[in-house]
Parts: structure tokens; C-alpha cells; sequence
């Protein structure tokens, strides 16, 4: 669990980040993706945008007012997308690090062999 603060119009918030926050988001985020992709799909799935809103405004304390929902949103989709990149280099990472190491195994064994 992550604290994040926000910044809105001079008000701060404080975002809890949670798996389920992140999910929200994702799940948000696809929704809107759906909608821009085919208007006429808004209708349907509008509802369901609103609500998923209204689920990641509880992780915010004070809970804010309609008046900086939008601004709120955005900047929690902006976390998470952040929060993502961070974890996909982390990965990178590690996984070019476990590349190197495997091949430096793989290369010392050579060595080895070619020495006896």
C-alpha cells in the first residue's frame, strides 16, 4: 500500500494505492477506451464509469467533492500509468540482470572447459 499526496487547485488529497485501486483504475481506463472506440457504447457503459469513479474517490482522504472529481481522476490515472512504468523497469532490470548473469555462467563454464 502506497500513500500518494495530490494536489488539486491548492487542496490536498491523499490517494491510498492498493491492488484494488490500480485495478479500478485499469478497469476504468478500458471502459474509456471502449467508449471513445464506439460512441454509441457510452450509454451502456457510462454507469458503470461513474461508478468505478465514485470506488477510487473512497481511497482518497478528504474525500473530495464533484467539483475536483475530474482533476482527481486524472491524476490517479496518471499514478498508476507512473506507477506501472516504474514496475516494468524494475523488471527490465532484473531481467537483464539474470540475462547477464546466465551468461556469464555459461561463458566461465567455456572458459573452464577449454583450460583442462
Amino acid at each position: 500500500m502506497i500513500i500518494k499526496e495530490i494536489d488539486i487547485s491548492g487542496e490536498k488529497f491523499q490517494l491510498t494505492l492498493t491492488e484494488q485501486v490500480i485495478s479500478q483504475v485499469n478497469q476504468l481506463k478500458s471502459l474509456y477506451h471502449t467508449a471513445y472506440e464506439d460512441p454509441e457504447s457510452f450509454e451502456q457503459v457510462s454507469a458503470e464509469i461513474s461508478s468505478i469513479i465514485q470506488e477510487i474517490s473512497n481511497a482518497v482522504k478528504p474525500k473530495p467533492d464533484d467539483t475536483h472529481l475530474d482533476n482527481l481522476i486524472q491524476q490517479v490515472i496518471k499514478i498508476v500509468n507512473d506507477k506501472a512504468e516504474e514496475v516494468d523497469k524494475q523488471s527490465n532490470i532484473k531481467s537483464t540482470t539474470k540475462t547477464s548473469k546466465k551468461t556469464s555462467k555459461k561463458t566461465s563454464k567455456k572458459t573452464k572447459s577449454k583450460n583442462v
